[in-house]
């Protein structure tokens, strides 16, 4: 049996996947959603959001997807999970399949033409908002974005028809200092910080909450939470990490609550591993 279920719990409640029904509106998260909204909405081309492992990126870029899901005849939106590519060819032919062009390009130039062709089609001829997403954009290499730059020229008077949303590690940007005429043309730069004391805790009571825990029941003290922000440091990855491991502690000590007691011998455990 799942060990959820022991706790009546409908669902897992600390999964690292990136479950939109999990997300924790903090106030980082929902600055950088209601600004990416914005900079979408208003078609401002490239949007670069940078954050250290661990700190919500992909499941924000998860979250964009879902609130622009019922939206379907205004947007067109694909999503690259991996950047990592053999050559330019690929790179862009991997691009032309997922706006679901019908090409029969042979080299890089035809498959720019017909990216050109596609965003004029849609993004002025339909008025459709086109909308890339990349995650682990720090991957990217110099060609690769000098490629997504070019498909930033395309634009009419009044805006930009390639959306562009870049999610990655805070090394990316080093990469976009190197390519000033990339950089230029951000439009929103954020950088996602890790979570405060108070929506660290936030974030537990409502990933228990949404996982199905009866109101009036705590499974964690407040102690206990304070010590979860102090060790995770606030990173929403590793929160959801060591409160899976305190409840998994928590029934096999067959305990009630997760204490501070409990707590401090995650973290002794977890200092005594890392000095081996």
């Amino acid at each position: 049996m799942e060990y959820y279920k022991l706790l009546n719990l409908r669902k897992e409640p600390f999964s690292t996947s990136p479950d939109p029904a999990f997300f924790y509106y903090s106030y980082e998260h929902k600055e950088c959603l209601n600004r990416l909204e914005i900079a979408l909405r208003l078609r401002r081309g490239l949007s670069v959001i940078l954050g250290d492992v661990g700190t919500g990126k992909t499941t924000i870029c998860r979250m964009l997807i879902q609130k622009f899901a019922q939206e379907k005849e205004n947007f067109i939106i694909r999503l690259i999970l991996d950047p990592m590519f053999k050559s330019e060819f690929e790179f862009l032919k991997t691009l032309s399949d997922s706006f679901g062009i019908d090409s029969t390009a042979r080299s890089s130039f035809e498959y720019k033409n017909d990216l050109q062709n596609f965003l004029l089609q849609k993004g002025a001829a339909e008025k459709k908002i086109v909308v890339l997403l990349i995650d682990e954009g720090q991957k990217l290499t110099p060609t690769y974005i000098e490629v997504l730059r070019t498909l930033l020229n395309y634009e009419t008077n009044e805006f930009k028809l390639l959306q562009l949303v870049i999610f990655a590690q805070q090394e990316f940007l080093h990469k976009m200092k190197r390519q000033p005429n990339f950089l230029d043309r951000v439009s929103l730069g954020y950088v996602i910080n890790p979570l405060n004391e108070e929506d660290t805790k936030g974030l537990i009571k409502f990933r228990l909450k949404t996982a199905g825990l009866n109101s009036e029941k705590i499974l964690f003290t407040e102690k206990a939470m304070k010590l979860i922000y102090i060790h995770t440091q606030g990173f929403p990855r590793r929160i959801t990490t060591f409160c899976h491991d305190a409840l998994i502690k928590m029934l096999r000590e067959d305990k009630k609550v997760v204490d501070e007691k409990l707590v401090l011998d995650i973290i002794r455990n977890e200092v005594n591993w890392y000095a081996r």
